[in-house]
C-alpha cells in the first residue's frame, strides 16, 4: 500500500472529521437510533407542495439560463431579494455586494481564504460553531477563544485577549461570532453588547464575521424580533462581513446561503469563488428566489417558530422528568440546540459511549471548544425528531447518564 502522508499539504495533514458528521455515519448504520446530533430541519416542515409548483414553473418555462452556468456572484434577482430580505433585519445592503454561496458553510471557507493567512488570529466564542473552526483551521489561522455569558461573548475577556496577543506579536485579524441563537449554546447577544462589540471592533481594527443563519427563528414566548437586529444593522463604516442562508428555514438541500461584503472584500470572495466552483446551482438559485417573490418565506418562518419552539419545549419537560439534576442547561430562546452542561465528574465522551449502546446520540461538547475544554457538556439539537422521539430519546439518554456514572 502506497503511504500518501508526504503527498499532502500541511493543511491537508490537519484536517479532523466533524463530531457532528461522524455522528451521521452513527446514525446511517443504525435502524433504530434518536439522533440529537445534527442541526438539520425538520423533514415534515418543508413546503414540498409549494416546492413541486415552484420547480414545476421555472422548468417549464424552458429558460435556459436555469440549466446553465450563470453569474459568479449570483443569479441578479436573488441579489435583489436579498437586499429586501437584510432591509427588513435593518441591514442597508447593495445587491452588487452580495455573493451567493452554496450553503453558508462555502461562505466560511471563503472568507477564510480570501482574509486569512497561515498564523493569523482569529478571535471565537467558547464555545463556537465547528463549521466555522473546520474553515478557519483550513487556512492555518490560529483560533484563540473568547469566553461567554449569559447575554453573549464576555467584553472584558475580548479585550484582555486582545491586548495580551497584540502585545506578543501575534496579528488578530477577526472577531467570528454567531449573534442570534448562538450555535452551539443557544445564547441571544443582548443588543447592548453587539452596539458595544461594533464600537470595539471599529477602535481596535478587527473585522466582525457575523454569522447569522437561525434569525429567524426566535421563540416568540421568550423573544423579539427587535432582540436579533443583526450588528451589520449598525455598521456604517464597513467592519462587518455579514452570512445568512435558507437552510434553516426553507431547505438545506438547495444549497443556498449568501455572503455581504463591503465591496473590496465582496470583489476578492467572487474571485476565490471562481476559482472554487464558478457559480452556485442556478436551478436551486432560481426555486429559492421564487419562494421569497411568491411570499412563500414569508408565510412559512411563523410556523416553524411554532413548531420548534414546541419541540424545544417537549424536551425541557422531559430533561426535568428523566434526568434527575444530572445535567442543568441553557433555556433556548430561537434556533435548534440546547446546550447542556453535565453534573461532576461525568464526562460527555463516556456518557456518549453509553448513550450510542441505549439508542441515542448527541455532539460532545469538546467538539466545539477551540482551547480543548468542555467535556463536562454536549449539544443536543431538537429541531428534527418528532415530539415522541425527543421524548423517548431524552428517556435512553438519562438511561445512559446513569449507566456512565454507574462507572
Amino acid at each position: 500500500m502506497i503511504n500518501y502522508d508526504g503527498f499532502f499539504s500541511t493543511a491537508g495533514r490537519s484536517m479532523r472529521e466533524s463530531a457532528i458528521r461522524q455522528m451521521g455515519k452513527v446514525l446511517a448504520q443504525t435502524t433504530d437510533i434518536i439522533s440529537f446530533a445534527p442541526g438539520y430541519p425538520a423533514e415534515d416542515s418543508f413546503p414540498w407542495s409549494a416546492f413541486a409548483a415552484i420547480a414545476r414553473d421555472v422548468l417549464e418555462a424552458a429558460d435556459g439560463s436555469v440549466l446553465q452556468y450563470g453569474p459568479t456572484r449570483g443569479y441578479r434577482p436573488l441579489r435583489e431579494a436579498l437586499v429586501g430580505l437584510m432591509r427588513d433585519r435593518g441591514i442597508t445592503a447593495n445587491a452588487d455586494d452580495v455573493v451567493v454561496t452554496t450553503g453558508s458553510q462555502q461562505g466560511l471557507d471563503l472568507i477564510a481564504r480570501v482574509l486569512l493567512d497561515p498564523g493569523d488570529v482569529v478571535l471565537v466564542e467558547l464555545p463556537t460553531y465547528t463549521g466555522a473552526i473546520s474553515a478557519f483551521r483550513a487556512v492555518g489561522a490560529s483560533l484563540v477563544g473568547i469566553r461567554q455569558q449569559d447575554d453573549g461573548i464576555d467584553l472584558d475577556h475580548l479585550e484582555t485577549t486582545l491586548r495580551d496577543l497584540r502585545e506578543s506579536g501575534q496579528r488578530v485579524k477577526c472577531l467570528y461570532l454567531v449573534p442570534n441563537f448562538q450555535n452551539p449554546t443557544g445564547r441571544l447577544l443582548s443588543l447592548d453588547k453587539r452596539r458595544a462589540v461594533l464600537e470595539w471592533a471599529e477602535r481596535r481594527d478587527v473585522l466582525i464575521i457575523e454569522d447569522d443563519p437561525y434569525r429567524d427563528l426566535f421563540f416568540p414566548d421568550v423573544t423579539t424580533e427587535a432582540e436579533t437586529r443583526p450588528i451589520a444593522a449598525d455598521d456604517a463604516e464597513g467592519w462587518v462581513v455579514y452570512l445568512s442562508s435558507f437552510s434553516k428555514t426553507l431547505a438545506p438541500g438547495f444549497r443556498v446561503g449568501w455572503i455581504h461584503a463591503p465591496s473590496g472584500i465582496a470583489a476578492k470572495i467572487e474571485l476565490a469563488k471562481q476559482a472554487e466552483d464558478l457559480c452556485s446551482g442556478g436551478l436551486d438559485q432560481r426555486i429559492v428566489f421564487e419562494a421569497c417573490r411568491r411570499g412563500l418565506l414569508a408565510q412559512h418562518v411563523p410556523a416553524l417558530r411554532t413548531q420548534y419552539q414546541a419541540k424545544r419545549d417537549v424536551m425541557r419537560r422531559a430533561l426535568v422528568r428523566e434526568t434527575k439534576g444530572q445535567i442543568r442547561w441553557i433555556d433556548p430562546r430561537g434556533g435548534f440546540f440546547l446546550w447542556a452542561q453535565l453534573a461532576p465528574p461525568l464526562d460527555s465522551r463516556a456518557v456518549l459511549a453509553q448513550a450510542r449502546a441505549h439508542g441515542v446520540i448527541f455532539v460532545v461538547g469538546h467538539a466545539f471548544f477551540v482551547d480543548g475544554s468542555g467535556d463536562a457538556y454536549l449539544r443536543l439539537s431538537f429541531s428534527a425528531p418528532s415530539p415522541d422521539r425527543i421524548d423517548e430519546g431524552v428517556k435512553r439518554l438519562a438511561r445512559a447518564i446513569d449507566a456512565a456514572a454507574a462507572g
